[in-house]
């Protein structure tokens, strides 16, 4: 059973990250990207209308509000985009203003 464990949640986890990645390219939309271990070139063949709203030493959070975010990212040398920033992806206790 342990051994079962031990390869399943690493399939469900690639296929998970692979359904956003398959969904977000085929149309998708998101309010923003996430890109885990961009290229270093990544941001010099970007347009200009993109912007980024975090970074850390293995990722990158794009937004643009420019159509065609996610074809741009993946020209620009990505090789996976996920989406990031939807509201869905945080439960409504978490997303909710509290009261001071």
């Amino acid at each position: 059973m342990l051994r079962l464990l031990l390869l399943g949640v690493p399939l469900l986890l690639v296929g998970w990250i692979a359904t956003l990645a398959i969904v977000l390219r085929l149309g998708g939309e998101a309010p923003g990207v996430f890109v885990p271990f961009p290229p270093p070139s990544l941001m010099v063949n970007l347009s200009e209308e993109v912007v980024i709203t975090g970074s850390s030493r293995f990722s990158l959070t794009l937004q643009s509000d420019a159509p065609g975010l996610v074809d741009d990212v993946y020209a620009a040398g990505a090789w996976l985009v996920l989406p990031a920033g939807l509201e869905a992806c945080i439960p409504g206790f978490l997303r909710d203003d509290v009261p001071g």
